[in-house]
């Protein structure tokens, strides 16, 4: 796989219509960011949406589920956030299904050492994404599975959080550290953050125990579930390998079709 060669930069969006930062968190690791990152970012592109996605982990999964191999990359998330004279349109780079990428490199892990003694420090990702809103509908921010200082940048950067929990019970201890964390933030950085809802991931519906996980989460934390729960399949897994999401490696398998239909069910928030 190779880093697609040409960046571009979008335009010919109403100058009054900003579009909406929305980060996909969890500190918990394994519970499909990246696959949900990359699906809900294709099935807006399907939808006419115009699409960045952000990957904020070091170990550039996004990046190369996307076909962009990080060791080929210029310019990435990285510079964009520590370099003088660096800004995101630099970093952008299109990519097969439709949408636009600002890609991850190893170097992202020294990253918030670098920003703890900066003024300020939460603020760094939203003030270098806010002059892209104008040319995306909908950018999606790939969190790092911690709680650390990139996460914040991305909680205090977003007007939406979307949080992936797989229908096991011992993701919720994970859930709620997290809503402590954005409960902070709200308080403290980003008091319009909204919570989209959680989204139930790696669902197999012959389970009792998954169906008992999807049944209590939404009165566990109060919180709007995200419907239909995505499924368990191994489609997923195949996907990166040729540097496309499910929706395009298979279009009509059930993973697809969920990951359509709770795009679907955003728009209006967006």
């Amino acid at each position: 796989m190779t880093q697609t060669t040409r960046n571009r930069v979008k335009t010919g969006r109403p100058a009054t219509r900003v579009g909406t930062i929305v980060a996909v968190a969890n500190q918990k690791g394994g519970v499909a960011k990246t696959t949900t990152v990359a699906s809900l970012g294709a099935a807006f592109a399907e939808l006419g949406k115009k699409v960045l996605l952000v990957d904020l982990d070091a170990q550039a999964c996004l990046t190369f589920s996307l076909g962009v191999d990080p060791d080929e990359v210029d310019v990435s998330i990285n510079e964009v956030l520590v370099a003088r004279g660096v800004v995101a349109r630099d970093a952008i780079v299109a990519c097969a299904d439709g949408v636009d990428l600002i890609p991850s490199v190893i170097d992202l892990a020294g990253v918030e050492a670098q920003l703890l003694p900066r003024p300020g420090r939460e603020y760094v990702l939203r003030s270098v994404l806010e002059p892209l809103r104008v040319d995306y509908d909908v950018v999606l921010l790939d969190c790092s599975p911690s709680l650390g200082v990139l996460t914040l940048n991305a909680l205090t950067a977003s007007q939406g959080l979307i949080i992936p929990m797989p229908c096991e019970m011992l993701s919720h201890r994970g859930v709620g550290q997290l809503l402590d964390t954005v409960s902070d933030v709200k308080a403290i950085l980003n008091p319009g953050l909204e919570i989209f809802g959680i989204l139930p991931t790696m669902f197999d519906g012959r389970s009792k125990h998954s169906r008992a996980v999807l049944a209590d989460v939404g009165q566990r934390y109060g919180l709007p579930v995200l419907s239909p729960p995505i499924p368990k399949t191994v489609r997923f897994a195949e996907a990166p390998a040729v540097g496309r999401s499910i929706l395009v490696t298979s279009r009509s398998s059930k993973g697809a079709q969920a990951y359509r239909a709770v795009a679907g069910s955003l728009l209006s928030r967006l």
